[in-house]
């Protein structure tokens, strides 16, 4: 029997509250009103059995990602693969490191399908699918940590920015990190790409075998964990600032080859107050004090 998710709109009446399970959605559409109609519309269609797909295929996703071959048959399920698999050959990533941007480029999608928009924007827990007609901008929040509150900072998104995907990994997000970053945001074509990304690159900012960072087994966490008994970070102490710099550095060298290779746009990666920008094209650092985040508020 199919799953009857909530939705709901929030008090503002412009967005959308999707929530099934562990997935939580804030929807956002500007167009007419008929076609804001239909795309949320559409969005809760879609939404609805979303989440019993993915449980169906779960053992296979929580299994690390062939580069070669996919044998999953979801359509979010294989968006999660396709977005993990450049990466599988170096590193264990299973797909379920970009569910949360998987889930949200396939809502978008089902909204871009069903009507003219000239924004729209799916959130799932801060990982973002951007939507942007020719002239359109997004001005996306930032903060330093993606646990707690504070001081906002925002980069904008053109239409002509490549980037339709913001997504941020690290030790203080919902899912467990094998780094020590605070946090990492990537910007990427998509969501599910940003997703995957960040993942990756707060795994490498990190000092293997510092006695200030304490790690467990993920499975002592939460014994069905994808990362099994692989070591996740639970804490990090006093750090020297050199020492923050070499965690730093090995995160940011780890993005500039994603860079390079066109899997990111760019990553702002945060730890113990630093910053560390990689980017293709300049960043204003001066409006990034508190960067490396997640989106709470979507200022449109």
């Amino acid at each position: 029997m199919t799953r009857v998710p909530q939705i709901r709109w929030l008090p503002d009446g412009r967005r959308l509250h999707l929530q099934d399970g562990p997935i939580d959605l804030l929807v956002e559409a500007v167009g007419s009103e008929a076609d804001r109609r239909a795309a949320f519309e559409a969005a809760a269609r879609r939404f609805t059995g979303l989440l019993d797909e993915l449980c169906g295929e779960l053992p296979l996703l929580r299994q690390a990602a062939d580069p070669k071959r996919c044998p999953l048959q979801g359509a979010v399920a294989r968006r999660m693969h396709e977005a993990v698999a450049p990466f599988a050959a170096s590193h264990f990533v299973t797909p379920m490191a970009a569910v949360a941007g998987s889930v949200a480029d396939e809502i978008l999608a089902a909204m871009t399908g069903a009507a003219r928009l000239e924004r729209a924007y799916v959130n799932n827990g801060g990982d973002i699918a951007l939507y942007l007609a020719d002239g359109e901008r997004f001005a996306i929040g930032l903060m330093d940590r993606p646990d707690a509150l504070g001081s906002m900072r925002t980069v904008a998104i053109d239409a002509d920015d490549p980037s339709r995907g913001i997504a941020t990994s690290g030790r203080h997000g919902r899912s467990f990190s094998l780094g020590i970053a605070d946090a990492v945001t990537v910007l990427a074509a998509t969501a599910s790409q940003a997703d995957a990304a960040a993942t990756i690159v707060a795994n490498a900012v990190d000092l293997p075998g510092h006695p200030a960072v304490l790690r467990c087994p993920a499975q002592d966490l939460q014994p069905d964990s994808d990362l099994g008994a692989r070591l996740v970070t639970r804490g990090v102490g006093e750090l020297s600032e050199p020492e923050i710099a070499t965690a730093l550095e090995s995160g940011a060298a780890c993005a500039r080859r994603l860079l390079a290779t066109g899997l990111i746009e760019s990553a702002i990666l945060r730890l113990h107050g630093e910053t560390v920008v990689v980017a293709a094209k300049a960043i204003d650092r001066a409006g990034l004090r508190a960067p490396a985040a997640i989106e709470r508020l979507m200022h449109v």
